[in-house]
């Protein structure tokens, strides 16, 4: 993709972090992602992006008030969930232990024919990584 390019329509799952900047350089450092955007000043992030170069990705941004008025953020940080598909679990799981994530749940193979592992992040979420990428959809029509 050509970095003019703008992705096609897809979920993009959120969290908010005490400490986004940190919570962003431990997930591209860890666990591969790629930080597309981040805007805000200083410690501050208004909101980013992290692409997973396998497909999808996950925006972000620091946990703060919000306007007055306004529902607030239902998660909190440290109560976030994700399973992120990889072809090569083994080797992610290697990056991270690597880069000192915490391992919650080593390197398996599930009956259902994934292979997967399971680490939290310096915040408390918690990320499952495998090579299950759903099951077969039916077709459209």
């Amino acid at each position: 993709m050509d970095a003019t390019e703008t992705p096609a329509p897809q979920v993009w799952p959120s969290l908010r972090a005490t400490d986004a900047r940190a919570l962003i350089r431990f997930l591209v450092g860890a666990f591969g992602f790629r930080e597309v955007v981040a805007y805000g000043e200083g410690e501050f992030v208004a909101h980013a992006e992290l692409a997973w170069p396998e497909g999808g990705g996950v925006m972000l941004g620091s946990d703060r008030e919000t306007p007055d008025g306004d529902s607030p953020w239902p998660g909190k940080p440290g109560g976030f969930t994700a399973y992120v598909v990889t072809a090569d679990p083994d080797a992610l799981h290697a990056r991270a232990v690597a880069a000192g994530a915490r391992i919650t749940t080593g390197l398996h193979d599930t009956d259902y024919g994934s292979r997967d592992f399971a680490a939290t992040d310096p915040e408390g979420n918690r990320w499952y990584f495998g090579t299950y990428p759903g099951a077969p959809r039916p077709a459209a029509g």
